[in-house]
């Protein structure tokens, strides 16, 4: 029986050195510990994460540093001598030395050649421009082609196989779709921020303002961000940041109000610069606006659909076309229109030469005419805005109605004003509390029609308030060129 004990207990003991032997070698299989895989993109259906967007796009946004020349001003040395000491010497000029202005700002990549786009207002008038990748890379670059009415520029650096972002359909860009900045803020290098798209169509006015179709986007976007990519959750470039709206103005900073050029009207200015270096667009030769419950009432409209014209140019294709004053354009090629941007674009959009289809309603009657579209070309002239000197020989409408001082309008008057005409009444008082002011009448206007009848005279103004009966009358006006009907109600 004891015997039976002690070879139990040493069976028990290489049992458990066995079992030990295991134990170790087990442990010493195990792999090394290894990182927490990332974080899912997406969880019960909600995305966690713009990760793999930003890996894909960030590496084709650069940065832009263009440099100035300017020389500095010519000036005599001041010194602490009376100006009896120099006359005795001849007076010498020190030699200035030129000023090297630094601007930066971003753009991206769209080609595998290294093909740029940016904003012109950050290469105009560069004589060196340095483009520096998101690994620190730098390339010499050379203007491709600008184009200052939509704010685009084309650069080009030296390379092969280079990142580059593909351009998406921003026609099909939804209010509410979540986007992603990419840019050089502030100089303190790339940064990424979210938002979405907040409105489609807008114009700012802050440029040149000729063509402006802008994404709106509370995405954050600051100084530095101006030529980067705005893009969708595809990985696709929807638009180009270009401006901010700001209290502090061009100093200020981001306050959820930023606009991106839509990447439709982006691809064919990138188009016709790498093809002809300029870029050409369709004209009509008119002047439209919106029409406000005001108008359509004046022009007694059933509804406010369509666009005014309130300037035919004498020769132009509108001209030509048929198209006159007071006429309401209602589509273009079958399409609707509802707003004078959309129209001017469409338009401009359009090559030169094309024929096009205008449906108008004319005197309540629809009817549609042909029109072969003019080149645009930018005006080689501005009016400077003065307006009439003085006041002595002006007129006020009858009782203040309108809160105007008029006079007719002279040959010397017509040149100080950059008029092509003697006709029409010059604005040259505006009563600040009167409903012209109110309205935006401003000195140096011209008056050329009330109620769609010629004015040449106060008497005529008179006779048209009086007619009117109290209702809002409606000014034909023309400002620097530009003519516009503008509501008005006499008090």
């Amino acid at each position: 029986m004891r015997r039976t004990t002690v070879l139990v207990f040493f069976l028990l003991l290489a049992a458990i050195a066995a079992s030990s032997c295991k134990l170790g070698a087990l442990a010493n299989d195990q792999p090394t510990a290894q990182p927490a895989p990332a974080a899912p993109v997406v969880v019960d259906g909600m995305r966690t994460s713009y990760a793999d967007v930003v890996d894909r796009t960030s590496i084709a946004v650069v940065r832009i540093e263009a440099e100035h020349k300017e020389k500095a001003p010519q000036g005599n040395m001041q010194l602490p001598f009376g100006d009896d000491f120099f006359k005795q010497f001849p007076q010498q000029q020190q030699p200035q030395r030129p000023q090297v202005q630094r601007g930066a700002g971003s753009g991206v990549i769209v080609k595998a050649d290294g093909t740029i786009l940016t904003n012109n207002h950050v290469v105009s008038g560069a004589e060196k421009i340095t483009v520096l990748m998101s690994d620190n890379k730098s390339f010499d670059a050379k203007i491709v082609g600008t184009d200052e009415p939509s704010d685009l520029a084309v650069i080009k650096i030296e390379g092969e196989n280079l990142p580059f972002l593909n351009l998406g359909d921003s026609d099909q860009v939804r209010v509410g779709d979540i986007v992603l900045a990419i840019g050089n803020p502030l100089g303190i290098g790339q940064t990424v921020t979210a938002g979405i798209i907040s409105a489609k169509g807008r114009r700012t006015g802050l440029s040149d303002g000729s063509f402006e179709d802008f994404l709106q986007t509370d995405a954050p976007i600051n100084r530095g961000n101006s030529g980067g990519a705005l893009v969708n959750l595809n990985s696709e470039l929807i638009g180009i940041n270009s401006q901010i709206l700001s209290p502090g103005g061009a100093q200020g900073g981001n306050i959820g109000i930023g606009f991106s050029i839509p990447s439709n009207m982006a691809k064919s200015v990138l188009e016709q610069l790498v093809t002809d270096g300029k870029v050409r667009r369709g004209m009509l030769g008119i002047n439209i606006q919106n029409i406000s419950d005001e108008i359509a009432q004046s022009l007694d409209l059933k509804e406010r659909s369509g666009v005014l014209v309130s300037n035919v140019k004498a020769g132009s294709a509108a001209e030509k076309a048929g198209l006159k004053r007071n006429d309401v354009i209602v589509a273009i090629n079958g399409e609707k229109i509802e707003d004078s941007n959309v129209l001017r674009n469409k338009v401009a959009g359009t090559k030169p030469g094309t024929q096009i289809k205008i449906s108008i309603l004319r005197e309540g009657a629809a009817s549609e005419v042909t029109a072969t579209l003019d080149e645009f070309e930018i005006a080689g002239t501005k009016i400077d805005g003065q307006t009439p000197g003085g006041s002595n020989d002006s007129q006020k409408d009858q009782g203040g109605k309108l809160g105007l001082g008029l006079q007719p309008v002279t040959p010397q008057l017509s040149k100080q004003l950059g008029l092509d005409s003697t006709e029409g009444l010059a604005v040259t008082e505006v009563d600040p509390n009167g409903p012209a002011a109110a309205a935006g009448i401003q000195r140096g206007d011209v008056v050329l029609e009330i109620n769609r009848k010629a004015v040449a005279s106060v008497e005529d103004v008179r006779a048209a308030i009086d007619a009117g009966a109290g209702r809002p009358i409606l000014l034909l006006v023309s400002r620097r060129g530009q003519t516009v009907y503008v509501p008005v109600k006499p008090t």
